[in-house]
């Protein structure tokens, strides 16, 4: 069946997706994440902004609702493919060029830790055109420059339809940085992820 998005996808193949969201990203992940196969090929990665020391909960409230395995990333944990991992609290999260997580203390960036920019711009770095970035629902600019990492790396960019978005200001900071190459409401980017298929 052919979509809007059929001819970017068409003799491409895909090792990793991350995906960054802020205000109202939770609801749009549980939108989005469930009703993925446990089978998926690709490993997903997400950051989600949260109150500074607040424990993250994520990765326990989505293993409930998956049938992918999901967990909270670890230092040096190898990505693996068929797995969602939730950033933790607290720390920024980035992919080293040994495809394992690094976590860091370095100081907030757009008020966040973790923040979208530092996965999405190092996830770039390692997987380039393999790579594909969403960003979701957010209040601050977050997630534009790294968004811009990845489709100057040749990776496949997707944001969030702001007239959706439950707060625009990140998916419009992200379209005005770079145009994203897709610009879908989440029952699309549900179904993109469906279809992304690896090497």
């Amino acid at each position: 069946m052919s979509t809007p998005f059929t001819p970017l996808l068409q003799g491409r193949t895909f090792e990793a997706v991350v995906i960054g969201a802020s205000a109202g990203g939770v609801s749009a992940l549980l939108e989005l994440l469930p009703g993925l196969p446990a089978g998926a090929p690709l490993p997903i990665v997400v950051v989600v902004h949260m109150m500074q020391g607040r424990h993250s909960q994520l990765a326990e409230v989505f293993a409930q609702r998956m049938a992918m395995a999901v967990e909270e990333a670890q230092d040096k944990q190898p990505v693996a493919a068929g797995t969602v991992y939730f950033a933790p609290s607290g720390y920024h999260l980035s992919v080293e060029s040994e495809r394992c997580f690094s976590l860091s203390c370095e100081p907030p960036h757009n008020f966040s830790r973790p923040a979208i920019d530092f996965i999405m711009a190092s996830a770039a770095d390692v997987y380039g055109a393999a790579l594909v970035g969403i960003l979701l629902t957010g209040a601050n600019n977050d997630g534009a420059a790294g968004l811009a990492a990845i489709g100057e790396a040749g990776g496949l960019t997707v944001v969030q339809d702001p007239v959706e978005a439950q707060v625009d200001v990140m998916p419009r900071a992200a379209i005005r940085a770079r145009a994203p190459d897709l610009v879908l409401p989440l029952r699309d980017i549900r179904s993109l992820l469906a279809l992304l298929e690896t090497p």
